[in-house]
């Protein structure tokens, strides 16, 4: 928010002050990423900044572990990289078949989590829903209990019912934690929703489907696909879950940089967490604009 012109000397410094103090949390939480990014280019195999990378000396520089991500786990790594090596990457390299399992699992969680989700968000919008609290309560918990409890309580359930050690069982536990994002991105779009606009559709003659597909879902349809976005984010950075109730088998990649953390220390895990920070980056972007749209369709000014 700009400052007025008519603020006083002290509410001036004030603004100043504030902003600087917002400017140093923001610094204190990014910082963390800030070392990650360039310490996954260096040459040298360890985790701290060499000499020649203090100096800014090209030498000191490397893509030796973005292109390790490439090679790990292949049967000719060195090979021309022809069509054949490129092949041979898609079915043998370790982090492709981790990426491929993070995505399967992802996209269908991020599916059934959207569904059950926006479907709950549009029954708990409804004044005439009885309990809503209590229901909204259970429904976001896994938001709000450690996830060790939830993993713990999901590993003895899937033991009873054979779910354990299988992809079902590991998209509907993802899809569990991912539920709760798109309540309540979907429940706070629902907020500034008109609902004459259901009934004027009702008026017109259009049924309850008609005035779903037609009226309500183009204008939440923002507030849908940010919560999807968020679903899929979680699914996608989910370790503890995986560790519990998947076979050693089903690699995540989350799962893969844990075992490579207990097992080999390699900058390559930090060529992989830079990879995730560019690739949230973008999907909180996309959700920023996403609620800006949600907000020009509901009449509110953007800020």
């Amino acid at each position: 928010m700009a400052l007025p012109a008519y603020a006083s000397p002290l509410e001036k410094l004030w603004h100043y002050t504030y902003l600087v103090i917002c400017a140093l949390i923001f610094l204190f939480l990014i910082s963390p990423i800030l070392i990650i990014m360039p310490l996954s280019f260096n040459a040298e195999p360890y985790f701290t900044f060499t000499e020649k990378m203090m100096a800014l000396d090209p030498e000191g520089y490397s893509l030796r572990w973005y292109d390790s991500l490439l090679t790990f786990g292949m049967q000719a790594p060195d090979a021309p990289r022809d069509a054949a090596w490129w092949g041979d990457f898609w079915r043998n390299a370790q982090w492709m078949q981790v990426t491929k399992n993070s995505i399967i699992i992802g996209f269908f969680s991020t599916l059934l989590a959207t569904v059950l989700g926006t479907l709950a968000a549009l029954g708990l919008s409804r004044p005439e829903m009885p309990f809503r609290r209590a229901i909204m309560a259970v429904l976001i918990s896994p938001m709000i209990v450690p996830i060790i409890i939830t993993a713990t309580g999901l590993f003895f359930f899937y033991s009873k019912t054979g779910l354990a050690n299988s992809y079902p069982g590991i998209i509907l536990a993802h899809a569990t934690l991912g539920i709760p994002f798109v309540i309540i991105t979907v429940t706070a779009t629902l907020v500034g929703f008109d609902q004459s606009l259901s009934r004027a559709a009702a008026s017109l003659g259009a049924n309850p489907r008609t005035t779903f597909f037609k009226v309500i879902m183009p204008l939440i349809l923002p507030g849908v696909i940010s919560g999807a976005l968020f679903a899929f984010v979680t699914s996608f950075d989910e370790v503890v879950v995986v560790l519990f109730v998947a076979d050693h088998s089903q690699q995540t990649i989350p799962r893969q940089m844990w075992n490579g953390i207990r097992e080999q220390i390699s900058p390559a895990i930090l060529a992989v967490a830079t990879i995730l920070v560019v690739i949230s980056i973008a999907l909180l972007t996309t959700v920023e604009l996403l609620r800006r749209r949600s907000d020009r369709l509901r009449g509110i000014s953007a800020r």
